[in-house]
């Protein structure tokens, strides 16, 4: 099973997007080269000021860009990067892989998913009412959804870009389901 890359982005800077680029290069146990959030350690704004020894499983964010599509339907307008993703991708069910999923970008790059992104408040400062569509709590099963992408860390580097391939690589069973990271 796999899919493509749509877009690729990256942010020298803090802040809530990342402009898309012509490609970008993944680093093993690091990130995206010249992406604030790249570290060995945790880079989450926030998080670094109560736990900054906390390594990093947060190196790459991975969106899915039939997103896009279900809250353009809704009214939001959104593309890729808006949302602080690094790679945008069709094709592929990112919410529904296994924790340990490896995503083999392109000819080199390999990513092993950590988790789920947790969507912080920013979201409604970017567009209002938007955090409701990618973060809810499901009345029947109190159980909370999360749809703004995974989250993963770089195992090998390589250069990325719109239209590679993704192909997907699913751990052996038993599988565990995606927590937020």
């Amino acid at each position: 099973m796999g899919g493509r890359v749509t877009a690729v982005s990256r942010n020298e800077r803090y802040g809530f997007s990342k402009p898309t680029r012509p490609s970008i290069t993944l680093l093993a146990g690091l990130g995206v080269e010249g992406d604030v959030h790249a570290g060995t350690t945790i880079r989450h704004q926030f998080r670094m000021t109560y736990e900054p020894d906390l390594p990093n499983l947060r190196q790459v964010h991975l969106m899915h860009e039939e997103l896009f599509e279900e809250l353009a339907l809704k009214g939001f307008d959104v593309s890729a990067g808006r949302l602080g993703e690094n790679v945008t991708t069709a094709g592929v069910d990112l919410l529904g892989l296994p924790a340990g999923t490896l995503l083999h970008l392109g000819k080199e790059a390999v990513l092993e998913v950590t988790g789920l992104r947790n969507p912080c408040a920013k979201i409604n400062d970017f567009r209002p009412g938007l955090l409701g569509e990618v973060f809810a709590l499901d009345p029947v099963s109190g159980e909370f959804t999360f749809k703004s992408g995974v989250m993963a860390v770089v195992r090998t580097g390589g250069t990325v870009r719109a239209g590679d391939t993704v192909e997907v690589e699913l751990p052996p069973p038993p599988h565990r389901a995606l927590e937020r990271v």
